[in-house]
């Protein structure tokens, strides 16, 4: 080999070394991008203010199945006498359960075929109640006592049809703390708070663990019986709404309510596959933003591999951490974040999966029943 062939050799070497770092760069930038994006795109959202008034006649309706274990939590967290659950034929003490903490218990009709058990239940209970508010509630919520009154104050002081609020989401397993925040990070890429509170967007988000309806704008939509078969019923309901003209607000109530999702990787991995994909063909803008994001997610790995196939260690050592820095915010901290590399393609294998069975009609599990 010549002087002029090792010259020539190492102006390549070099020339791939500069375009490695630059692509990293570029590839932390946009990372970095999303996960901002997504974060402003939630605090956007407005924050539920506490307002302790007494407020109007309000029913809390939470639908439940299999739920011994956290219903009792529910249905103490609003004043006795003022919850009903709709008990979707448990098979264990869920019924007995909740009249213990002061519930009035009922079972919705037999479930038609195609309809989901949760909207059969949400349905019976909205036609056995006559107050003038009704708050929908999942069995795995829990509140403090001002939640209820601060969310119907604020929808008859906005004037609101339907008040939707995404809760503080508790993760106790490792598998919750690694995915779930990733998710949504994710899922609020292509969120914009001010069209889906806007009555002229299409674009629709709603929070089916906790909705608050007017009765009377309720029953002029057709309520849940409208969206029987949807198990994304909480995006339809939203969307059903604007269609109607009905003013409603998407808000967030971190400080005064809480949920836990899912309890472990199998159930995260079922609720997905139910769910995320639908919601992504509902709102297709959302839908490919979500997308995109993802796709620039997953591209850290190969990134951190070439990075590391050519020896270049100072830079593979501070890339590898790219993904904790940028998505701290949604983790709660620098050391939960450390998580988020390997939430990267845990998270990609559940939504391939959800894609894949949305897709092809395959149905999952879910609290015993296909859906």
């Amino acid at each position: 080999m010549n002087t002029s062939d090792l010259e020539l050799f190492f102006a390549d070497w070099h020339a791939t070394d500069v375009a490695l770092i630059s692509g990293a760069f570029l590839l932390s930038l946009a990372m970095a991008f999303f996960a901002w994006k997504s974060r402003r795109n939630y605090l956007r959202l407005p924050e539920l203010p506490v307002d302790t008034t007494p407020a109007a006649s309000l029913t809390a309706i939470v639908p439940a199945r299999n739920e011994e274990a956290n219903i009792a939590r529910v249905v103490g967290s609003f004043p006795a006498n003022h919850v009903l659950v709709v008990d979707d034929f448990s098979t264990d003490r869920t019924s007995e359960l909740a009249r213990e903490a002061g519930a009035y218990v009922m079972q919705p009709p037999p479930l038609k075929r195609g309809v989901a058990g949760k909207n059969n239940a949400c349905f019976a209970g909205a036609e056995a109640v006559k107050t003038d508010w009704m708050l929908f509630v999942d069995a795995d919520t829990w509140y403090r006592p001002e939640f209820a009154p601060s969310l119907v104050n604020y929808a008859k002081q906005a004037n609101l049809a339907l008040t939707t609020v995404f809760l503080k989401q508790e993760c106790v397993t490792v598998w919750e703390k690694m995915i779930l925040p990733y998710a949504f990070a994710l899922y609020f890429c292509g969120v914009n708070a001010k069209q889906v509170n806007a009555l002229s967007s299409s674009e629709s988000l709603a929070n089916g663990q906790c909705m608050l309806w007017k009765r009377s704008a309720y029953e002029f939509v057709g309520g849940h019986n409208t969206v029987a078969t949807s198990v994304i019923e909480d995006v339809e309901l939203a969307r059903l709404a604007k269609r109607h003209q009905q003013r409603l607000r998407v808000l967030r109530a971190e400080k005064l309510g809480s949920v836990r999702m899912y309890d472990g990787l199998g159930a995260i991995w079922r609720g997905f596959q139910k769910n995320a994909f639908r919601f992504l063909v509902v709102n297709p803008a959302t839908g490919f933003q979500v997308v995109l994001a993802s796709i620039v997610m997953a591209s850290w790995l190969p990134m951190l591999a070439a990075l590391m196939l050519n020896q270049l260690w100072i830079a593979a050592a501070l890339f590898y951490f790219v993904p904790t820095l940028v998505f701290a915010s949604w983790y709660g901290g620098i050391f939960q974040a450390l998580l988020a590399p390997y939430a990267i393609y845990f998270f990609q294998a559940i939504a391939l999966n959800a894609m894949i069975s949305t897709t092809f009609n395959r149905r999952t599990l879910w609290k015993g029943r296909a859906v």
